[in-house]
């Protein structure tokens, strides 16, 4: 499903999802992301880079299927484990660069907002959160995480009109921080951003990191179960129900 190498000369470790056909979040992908990012904080790399092994998909986001007529212990599982996968990206104590080298929709958005440094590959590929345009409302730590990044206007215009942007769109607003014309180079600007770090002490790197992003944090932290009960309510609703199942099967068409 991904796939994880660490350079022991310049403790840059690389985190590439490779799940086919797109990349979509399901419980046992986001189960071993979350285990890689404990795993590589023990390891205490110097720095890390998100990005795909797939041809013009970043991520497409949670796995819908998922949400479809769910089991709800399994789909109580699958919302706890975003949770706590978004919580361990989202405060890592080193620094982290998604390189998006393909189209960044909805959770694939989340995953490279987290991130402290967005480079995308140029000019075809989006990037966005468009929940509203499938009839779904992205839960308030998804919000508080576009508004920490883009600021609260463009976070309301973007979350309620389900916007994808393009990298010339994204940069414009700061959803992303550089463009490259592809993979490749969109590697190199990733490596050259954790390499500012090179003197920079961890401990303030991470405590600077830590006070910066922690608010946003908090909410989820004191309200996890009631978040989880929002969604279950909201997911297992009839007309939610019904608006994934139309757009399944238009995936399938």
């Amino acid at each position: 499903m991904f796939s994880s190498f660490t350079d022991e000369k310049t403790g840059i470790a690389t985190v590439t999802l490779d799940k086919l056909p797109v990349n979509t979040l399901n419980l046992e992908l986001l189960e071993s992301l979350r285990d890689e990012l404990k795993k590589l904080q023990n390891e205490n790399v110097r720095g890390m880079i998100l990005t795909s092994g797939l041809k013009n998909v970043f991520s497409a986001g949670l796995d819908l299927k998922e949400f479809h007529e769910p089991d709800p212990t399994r789909l109580a599982q699958f919302w706890s484990t975003l949770q706590e996968t978004w919580i361990e990206l989202y405060l890592t104590p080193f620094p982290t660069v998604a390189v998006i080298n393909g189209h960044c929709p909805a959770g694939g958005c989340l995953l490279a907002m987290s991130c402290d440094y967005r480079v995308m590959v140029e000019p075809k590929y989006t990037i966005g959160l468009n929940e509203t345009q499938l009839g779904i409302v992205a839960p308030k730590w998804l919000m508080d995480t576009m508004i920490a990044v883009i600021g609260q206007r463009k976070a309301e215009v973007s979350l309620t009109t389900g916007k994808m942007y393009t990298a010339r769109e994204a940069l414009e607003i700061g959803l992303i921080d550089e463009s490259a014309p592809d993979r490749d180079s969109a590697l190199v600007k990733g490596l050259e951003f954790l390499n500012r770090f090179k003197n920079i002490s961890q401990w303030a790197y991470q405590k600077t990191k830590e006070t910066i992003r922690r608010p946003t944090v908090q909410w989820l932290i004191d309200n996890k179960q009631k978040d989880a009960e929002i969604i279950l309510d909201c997911m297992q609703s009839p007309r939610v129900q019904k608006t994934i199942g139309f757009y399944l099967q238009s995936l399938k068409k």
